[in-house]
């Protein structure tokens, strides 16, 4: 009997590497710096220029990057930060940390991503900030975003957490805003072994303000110039995402590779494949499809063996947690269409061929029993 598919397999990756890790963490140990220090510095120092940006600050997961990147720039109690509804609840939660409003404006569907022709019409006095989120891997449309950032005097700030490598007309997800945020949440493109994020950016005085607020809001130890958090990476995530450095490309590659194969191999079949914009670099994260019937294509891939997720089943529109912004069904068509059609199938660098023939033909069965 065939092996099951599995949605990541974070074993494979970790023996492709195994001896780079163990002497990493080894070696960790040994240094005793187990919070900050010499592994995260270098981690930063190698991750900045991967995205394009000035420079990267360790943060203990991406919605405290998040969270930290939006009160750098400004962002604070009364005003309103535009974003989408189709995203991981973090997204929206940072910005209530900050005791501002999520204003909410439709995606794209095709893309999934935030609608850049909605943006403006949500604008008001209070709004501070943009926050696009590039999502399942590929970037938001980010120049009429900066284009209605810049009439307005806004800020943007990329959530990035799905983003590791993609890139918009040439420049990388991170890179394009005041800041980007990215999450190392162990199933990322860029996974640490266990919480991890970054925030990056080109400004000085962001970059000053976000290592103060990771640590306490020291300016030097027990001089605390602000308040700050305990939004610290440790040394053992730092050690493990500075080797995972020198193979995120290939591990991109090999994602982007599957990903072509299941285009090709699902062109025919009725589902929709996602697409990747002619002038984006899709790093897919997620390989979300579309079926108006997607219980029915869950429950035969579960009988398949072949294991598959949703991302994201209820938009945050329509979240109990957010249920005083007042919003309700029908306000963001597209985003609640993704959310009832969207199903994620396996997507991992060290999938096999055989591997994605078997989701496929477990497709296929699936679509000629309808």
């Amino acid at each position: 009997m065939s092996e099951p598919v599995p949605f990541v397999d974070l074993r494979a990756q970790y023996h492709s590497i195994k001896d780079e890790i163990d002497e990493a963490v080894m070696g960790l140990l040994e240094s005793t710096q187990f919070v900050l220090g010499s592994h995260v510095a270098e981690f930063e120092q190698l991750f900045a220029p991967y995205t394009g940006a000035a420079t990267a600050i360790g943060t203990s997961s991406g919605t405290s990057a998040l969270h930290l990147a939006l009160l750098a720039a400004g962002v604070g109690e009364g005003d309103e930060v535009i974003t989408t509804p189709h995203t991981f609840i973090a997204s929206v939660s940072a910005i209530d940390y900050c005791r501002a409003t999520p204003v909410f404006v439709d995606v794209d569907p095709a893309s999934f991503t935030i609608d850049p022709g909605s943006i403006e019409a949500a604008v008001t006095e209070r709004t501070k900030a943009i926050l696009p989120v590039h999502l399942y891997g590929q970037t938001a449309d980010m120049d009429p975003i900066l284009e209605v950032a810049d009439r307005h005097d806004l800020v943007v700030v990329e959530d990035a957490a799905q983003a590791h490598g993609a890139e918009y007309r040439g420049r990388r997800a991170g890179s394009m805003g005041v800041a980007g945020c990215f999450s190392f949440y162990p199933g990322k493109n860029l996974g640490a072994y266990g919480e991890g994020g970054a925030v990056t950016t080109s400004d000085p005085e962001l970059e000053r303000l976000v290592r103060m607020l990771r640590d306490w809001g020291a300016e030097e130890k027990y001089h605390h110039v602000l308040k700050g958090f305990n939004y610290r990476l440790e040394g053992l995530q730092g050690a493990v995402l500075r080797v995972k450095m020198a193979h995120i490309e290939s591990w991109t590659e090999a994602r982007r590779a599957a990903a072509r194969r299941y285009d090709e191999w699902l062109g025919d079949v009725d589902v929709v494949t996602p697409a990747e914009i002619a002038d984006r670099r899709h790093v897919y994260h997620v390989y979300a499809v579309r079926t108006d019937d997607r219980a029915g294509l869950m429950q035969f891939l579960a009988q398949r063996d072949v294991a598959s997720g949703i991302h994201y089943p209820i938009p945050v529109h329509l979240q109990t947690a957010f249920a005083e912004l007042g919003y309700g069904r029908g306000d963001f068509p597209h985003a609640e269409a993704a959310a009832d059609q969207v199903v994620s199938l396996p997507m991992f660098p060290e999938i096999t061929p055989g591997q994605q023939e078997r989701v496929v033909e477990a497709i296929r069965d699936w679509c000629d029993t309808r």
